[in-house]
C-alpha cells in the first residue's frame, strides 16, 4: 500500500508546484510593461496639442490635416505589423527570439486597435461618416507620397549616374576607319579569292556600262522645242486618207482598195 502512495504523492506535488509557479508567473507578467514595438507617435501628439489649443482656436482645416496625417502613420504601422507578425511567430516557434519581443508585438497590436478606433471617432466629429473612409484616403495619400519621392529621386539619380558614367546621349568620337590595302590578290581556292573575283567582275561591268552610256547617249527631244510640222518624237504623222489598223500581232496593216477599182485594172 505504501509503495502505491509514494508515486501518487510525488505526482501530486509536482503538478501543484507547476500550477503555483504558472500562477505567479502570469501575475507578474500581467503587470509588466514591455518595450514599445514602435517609437513615439508624434502625429498623435500634434493633433492632441492642436485640439486642446483654445486661445486662439485652431482652424478646422488644420485639425483635419493633422488628423489625416495621424491616420497615415497608423496605416503604415498596420502594414508593418502584418508583415512582421508571421515572421516573428515563425522565429518564436524555432526559439530564435524570446517572449519579450513577441509580447511587445502583441501589445503594440492592441494599442494600434485602440488608436484606430479613436481616429474613427475623431473623424466622425468633423463630418458624419468620414471615419469609414479616412483610412482609405490616408492609404491613397501614402501611395501618392511614395510616387512623388520616386520622381524627385529620379533627377538626383540621373545626375549621379551622369557624373559617374558621363552624360547620357553624349556623342562619342570614334577613330576614323582607314581603308585596308591588300598587298596582292588572295590565294586561289579561298572564299576571299571568290569575293575578290566577283568584285572585279562587277567593277568591269559597271565601267563598260558607263563608257557605253557616254559614247552613245540617247537624245531626248523636248515637246517644247519641236518644230512646226515635225513631231517631237521623230515619227512621221499619219497620211490623211490612209487608215491603218493594228492587228492582233501588233503590226499595222492598210485596208485594201475598193472592188470597183480592182475591176477597172483587170
Amino acid at each position: 500500500m505504501a509503495s502505491v502512495l509514494v508515486p501518487v504523492l510525488y505526482i501530486g506535488i509536482v503538478i501543484s508546484s507547476l500550477l503555483i509557479f504558472s500562477h505567479f508567473y502570469r501575475k507578474r507578467n500581467a503587470g509588466k510593461l514591455y518595450a514599445s514595438y514602435f517609437p513615439s507617435h508624434p502625429e498623435r501628439d500634434v493633433y492632441v496639442t492642436l485640439l486642446q489649443q483654445n486661445d486662439p482656436p485652431v482652424h478646422e482645416g488644420l485639425l483635419k490635416a493633422a488628423l489625416i496625417k495621424r491616420a497615415m502613420t497608423d496605416v503604415g504601422r498596420v502594414v508593418k505589423l502584418r508583415e512582421d507578425k508571421p515572421a516573428l511567430q515563425n522565429l518564436l516557434q524555432k526559439g530564435s527570439i524570446g517572449d519579450d519581443l513577441w509580447n511587445s508585438l502583441l501589445q503594440a497590436e492592441k494599442e494600434l486597435e485602440a488608436e484606430i478606433m479613436e481616429v474613427v471617432a475623431e473623424a466622425n466629429t468633423f463630418v458624419e461618416g468620414w471615419g469609414a473612409i479616412i483610412f482609405q484616403t490616408a492609404g491613397e495619400l501614402i501611395a501618392n507620397e511614395k510616387m512623388r519621392n520616386a520622381l524627385d529621386g529620379t533627377a538626383a539619380s540621373r545626375a549621379n549616374k551622369e557624373q559617374r558614367y558621363g552624360k547620357v546621349g553624349q556623342k562619342i568620337d570614334l577613330p576614323a576607319m582607314q581603308p585596308v590595302m591588300m598587298a596582292g590578290p588572295p590565294p586561289p581556292g579561298t572564299p576571299a579569292a571568290a569575293m575578290f573575283a566577283a568584285a572585279q567582275a562587277q567593277a568591269q561591268l559597271r565601267a563598260q556600262a558607263q563608257s557605253q552610256a557616254q559614247q552613245s547617249p540617247v537624245p531626248v527631244a523636248s515637246p517644247l522645242l519641236a518644230t512646226p510640222g515635225k513631231p517631237a518624237n521623230g515619227l512621221a504623222p499619219p497620211v490623211p486618207g490612209r487608215a491603218e489598223t493594228i492587228t492582233s500581232n501588233g503590226e499595222a496593216s492598210t485596208p485594201s482598195k475598193s472592188p470597183k477599182k480592182n475591176k477597172k485594172r483587170k
